[in-house]
């Protein structure tokens, strides 16, 4: 049964969210139409482009993303502290730019401050807008409706573009969020469109790989390369007048202990480059694609992950979890806390979705 997105967000629970959205048109979103002969790649700068316009606005971080042919994926962390900080200027200067024809609302209300019921008027749509600037649905809907109007005027037609609601799964722990971090960051390389982690065009590893070579004193062939790759000329060459927002760095990605994560970037570079041959390995020699991740690989141990479940989850995160990501303990919590905010299940006693997932890739 479909819920309403109130019922599956919780921001008491996490403010992280992996959110999925797929094309429902035979015409792909991205890459080469079998049967016109089109190349749409160009949607995928559209997209990532998008993201950031709205990263910037929204007072929603975005800690991976990967555009595919026919779908993405991003991994959300929503910053509702910050949102409550901001003034009411703030508030009003944020949403305007986002909605223009509610400035003249605004300008309409600020005429009328004498007026009890203007004021009123004007501190409530404040409100209705600060908690909107960090609701995932806000802006996923943002995000979907322009790039479906934009791609049906391209086409010369109309009707759906997304097959539906976008699906979003609450991370509800450190190694939920790494792991599907990694999941949505190797995507094109584990369905065989890339063979490295430079090579993966329009994901955010390869954007974090740019970053870092843009600041690099001596860069090596492989950044050099890198960062004169045609695909990638929306993250080094002239940027869009419009304001965007950055990806959120992996060190300033908070714990769920109010504290930063175990893995450092580069541990993290080192870890996602190794899973790479791992993966590579893996439909040959099972064996050998585990050895070598226990070898070689340091970060693993620190966040808890055996080499066995890393694989597993890089490799199909979607279909060992649902709603909610995370430990055994996460899982309850969360079942626990969407029974006390009022939502209505039909067997709130009788199972969890995902613990035997938890206990597969975790142990816990």
């Amino acid at each position: 049964m479909t819920r309403a997105r109130y019922q599956q967000v919780s921001l008491q629970d996490t403010p992280y969210y992996h959110c999925i959205s797929r094309c429902v048109r035979r015409a792909y979103l991205c890459g080469d139409d079998p049967v016109s002969g089109q190349n749409f790649d160009h949607r995928k700068q559209w997209l990532v482009i998008k993201i950031k316009q709205l990263a910037a606005q929204f007072s929603v971080d975005v800690c991976a993303y990967a555009i595919m042919k026919n779908h993405y994926h991003l991994v959300l962390h929503v910053d509702e502290t910050a949102a409550k900080e901001w003034p009411e200027e703030e508030v009003i200067k944020r949403w305007t730019e986002l909605f223009p024809r509610n400035a003249a609302l605004i300008a309409t209300l600020r005429k009328n401050t004498a007026t009890r019921a203007a004021r009123k008027q004007l501190a409530q749509h404040v409100s209705v807008w600060r908690d909107r600037l960090t609701d995932i649905s806000w802006f996923m809907r943002c995000l979907n409706e322009s790039t479906a109007r934009r791609a049906n005027r391209e086409d010369k037609c109309r009707g759906r573009f997304w097959e539906g609601r976008f699906k979003s799964q609450a991370l509800l722990d450190e190694r939920a969020l790494v792991t599907c971090m990694a999941y949505v960051d190797l995507n094109p390389v584990r369905a065989g469109l890339a063979e490295s982690l430079a090579n993966s065009d329009f994901t955010s590893i390869q954007e974090r790989l740019i970053e870092q070579a843009k600041k690099s004193k001596s860069r090596s062939y492989k950044q050099h390369r890198l960062l004169t790759r045609r695909s990638s000329k929306h993250l080094v060459g002239r940027q869009s007048p419009l304001k965007q927002g950055k990806l959120k760095s992996l060190s300033a990605l908070e714990s769920f202990g109010n504290s930063t994560l175990s893995i450092t970037q580069q541990s993290y570079f080192d870890l996602l480059d190794l899973t790479c041959k791992a993966l590579r390995l893996d439909s040959i020699d099972h064996g050998k694609a585990t050895r070598v991740l226990e070898e070689k690989q340091h970060a693993l141990p620190i966040l808890g992950i055996g080499s066995e479940a890393w694989l597993k989850g890089v490799s199909s995160f979607h279909r060992y979890y649902s709603l909610a990501a995370g430990s055994e303990s996460s899982l309850i919590r969360f079942h626990k806390s969407r029974i006390k905010n009022g939502v209505d299940l039909k067997f709130p006693n009788k199972w969890i979705r995902g613990m035997h997932s938890a206990k597969t890739l975790y142990g816990t």
